[in-house]
């Protein structure tokens, strides 16, 4: 694990501070170190703030209002004057202790907003500005003050004016979940409400037309923009409100009934950033690090205790219908095998743990993931009364926790341990202490949390302010027990994974289970070439892929993966995450009592990157990524479709001149097609250097996955 380190080059530190009045000055103007983006700041005659974004000399965001309505108070959105301003320039490189790259640049220009109320109270706000080569972000920042101390924010009202009815990717603005698949609309078209109720979500709640971010959209000029927030600490998450008719967006933060507004705060305080990602071509977006960039460094210092890696796991059997997560056999859900009781098909055993292992451990895959394992499975989806209902201590009796936790450490398998919290967060932070140091002392150093359902105490959604402060709370405790965590149902990524690194993934998103129970089909394959260039901008996904059973033929003759298995394996490479699971069982990776020979990419294919290049790509329609290993400097590259059969031409000029690399391609075959001829695939091993053209055809729901190993 490389030590993270910091290269600090902070120069031309210029700050301009203005005589007390200013309001005679109209606006205030600041550009990104290329001078490409530009956001100009400025008052109404009313004293109400505003904000405008340019590109390249064109207006992206026009005239847009900042300001709060507070519960109780007087709202806190004009008769303001500007008392001084700040400027300033900063040029850093940082090391990521895992990602996509080992080093990432943190070039902005700044500039800080002070405002006061002309009206008695003379009560402050702070609007700070950072102006990036890939977008703009601003916060608000509450200011230590007499009148403004304690306070409840009934509505954040930052508006997003655009200039076009652009064609826009989106999922609802549900306050609890974010697995809904995206839809492909103008701007004008949107409808959330349209998405509420669906009958394959445990836990939803739609309240408004408003989407969830990160929203991605392309206007008539071919530009990409891509709304979203940074630094989610302790405030509710943002969803974007849309009205259709003016192609406008105004921030709606997830509420909490018990609170009574949307979040309480206490300042000196500062919001998270509202963030806008800018880019000319749409891989630039998923190149862009400035989400990350606008989180704090580092706190935790070394994450050694993490090491990124492929695992496999006791979780996609219960999905398509083979075991239970219950030894009761009394479960009544869509995703389980439900029989008599007493006549189990329990999956979490001793034998069955070990089954895995021996295939982890012959095929190079270090992890082992195993759901199910500890009592309670059989009670908890069934009540409304879910607290203490597990206690991540007991397993269940056909699964011999010590003979496991052995048998894998001497095949050298690491095992991750698995926590469902049933929704009901207070019973799981009483818990944590006893439940985290079980864990180190049997040597697991990380954790998967779910939260499925309607969060307990009523009145709160996973999205709000109190269930954001709970999943920091899951990260700090975790720092201190050297744990890494894998959130599932959790609160979206916004960059914190660089000021804690021990936050390696989550779920956020429609993922690969749907396949196996959704009612609708499951995930076309447009699916995750909008993913790519949507959630995956906001951070790490533990999205399962690898499914080479493609069509479940033993067990749910009537689901399906919408994909070929050559696009399975782009995925590696693709959807980026520090931890990968191969998720198929492994008697569905042999042939003939051998391993699959397609399985190789995946024991091959790494998990931590030196760098990563888009290649190309279309939101929802295909991308194309390399990414070069640390430590070994391989690289990899991988490419999926959308339904649409599509030949890619790959010139290998990223490579280093002079170098020649053996690859291995893996790629849909002649008769190869998602709907009617998924498994149809084929390998050539190529010798490759930096002049290199090589063209690849992609069937319909395919794509292709590639190692080039250096020979020299």
């Amino acid at each position: 694990m490389h030590k993270l380190s910091y290269t600090f080059v902070i120069f031309a530190m210029l700050f301009m501070s203005s005589c007390e009045e200013q309001k005679s000055k109209e606006n205030y103007s600041l550009s990104s170190p290329d001078e490409k983006n530009t956001v100009t700041f400025s008052l109404t005659e009313a004293g109400k703030p505003t904000y405008t974004i340019a590109h390249d000399g064109v207006v992206v965001v026009d005239t847009s209002a900042m300001g709060f309505d507070l519960k109780d108070l007087d709202a806190l959105s004009e008769d303001f004057e500007i008392i001084k301003t700040e400027t300033s320039t900063a040029d850093e490189t940082w090391q990521m202790p895992w990602g996509e790259q080992l080093e990432v640049r943190n070039h902005y220009n700044e500039l800080i907003i002070y405002l006061q109320e002309t009206s008695e109270n003379k009560r402050k706000l702070n609007i700070h500005f950072k102006a990036y080569n890939d977008g703009i972000g601003f916060r608000y920042e509450f200011p230590e003050q007499e009148n403004l101390n304690e306070f409840i924010i009934a509505d954040e009202n930052t508006d997003f004016n655009l200039t076009g009815d652009h064609k826009t990717w989106w999922i609802p603005g549900d306050w609890d979940i974010y697995e809904h698949l995206y839809s492909e609309t103008k701007f004008s078209e949107i409808d959330a409400l349209a998405k509420a109720n669906n009958p394959d979500l445990n836990a939803s709640y739609i309240p408004e037309n408003a989407v969830n971010t990160p929203v991605t959209m392309k206007t008539a000029d071919g530009l990409y923009l891509s709304f979203h927030e940074a630094d989610l600490t302790d405030y509710a998450g943002m969803t974007l409100k849309v009205n259709p008719s003016q192609h406008k967006m105004i921030s709606e933060l997830v509420g909490s009934e018990r609170l009574g507004g949307k979040a309480q705060i206490k300042a000196p305080f500062n919001t998270p950033w509202r963030t806008i990602q800018i880019a000319d071509r749409a891989g630039d977006l998923i190149e862009s690090k400035m989400i990350l960039n606008l989180n704090d460094p580092n706190e935790l210092g070394d994450v050694d205790y993490f090491t990124p890696m492929k695992y496999v796991g006791i979780w996609w059997e219960m999905h398509i219908g083979k075991s239970t997560w219950d030894m009761e056999g009394t479960q009544d859900m869509n995703t389980f095998t439900v029989g008599e009781k007493g006549s189990s098909q329990h999956g979490a055993t001793t034998a069955n743990a070990k089954k895995y292992i021996d295939f982890a451990s012959e095929n190079g895959i270090k992890g082992l993931l195993v759901e199910g394992w500890n009592t309670g499975w059989d009670k908890w989806i069934n009540t409304d009364d879910r607290e203490g209902v597990f206690d991540f201590i007991t397993p269940y009796p056909d699964y011999d926790f010590d003979e496991v936790m052995a048998y894998a450490k001497d095949k050298g398998v690491e095992v991750i341990m698995h926590h469902e919290t049933s929704a009901a967060p207070l019973t799981y932070v009483k818990q944590m202490d006893a439940a985290y140091d079980f864990m180190k002392a049997n040597g697991i150093n990380s954790v998967k949390t779910g939260y499925v359902g309607k969060i307990i105490p009523k009145g709160e959604y996973h999205h709000g302010q109190w269930m954001v402060k709970h999943y920091q709370k899951v990260l700090d405790e975790t720092a201190k027990k050297k744990i890494a965590v894998n959130a599932h149902e959790p609160i979206k990524a916004t960059g914190k994974r660089r000021t804690y690194p021990n936050a390696i993934a989550r779920e956020g998103l429609r993922g690969q289970e749907f396949n196996a129970w959704a009612s609708d089909g499951g995930n076309p394959p447009a699916h995750l070439p909008t993913v790519a260039f949507t959630r995956m901008l906001s951070g790490p996904i533990d999205f399962t892929p690898g499914v080479f059973n493609i069509k479940f033929d033993d067990y749910k003759k009537e689901n399906r993966v919408n994909t070929t298995l050559a696009h399975q394996l782009g995925l590696y490479v693709v959807i980026y995450s520090p931890i990968q699971m191969a998720c198929d069982l492994p008697e569905h990776y042999m042939v003939n009592g051998k391993v699959h020979p397609a399985f190789q990419f995946i024991s091959d294919v790494g998990v931590d990157w030196q760098q990563s290049k888009v290649l190309d790509g279309e939101v929802g329609d295909f991308v194309v990524i390399a990414r070069q290993e640390r430590e070994t400097n391989n690289w990899f590259i991988g490419g999926i479709t959308d339904e649409n059969q599509r030949d890619f031409t790959i010139d290998f000029d990223f490579l280093e001149a002079g170098k020649t690399y053996e690859a291995k391609l893996y790629k849909d075959g002649p008769e190869a097609d998602w709907e009617n001829n998924p498994q149809d695939y084929a390998i050539e091993t190529l010798q490759i250097d930096s002049t290199t053209s090589l063209d690849i055809a992609m069937a319909s729901g395919g794509g292709f996955a590639m190692s080039l190993i250096s020979q020299n």
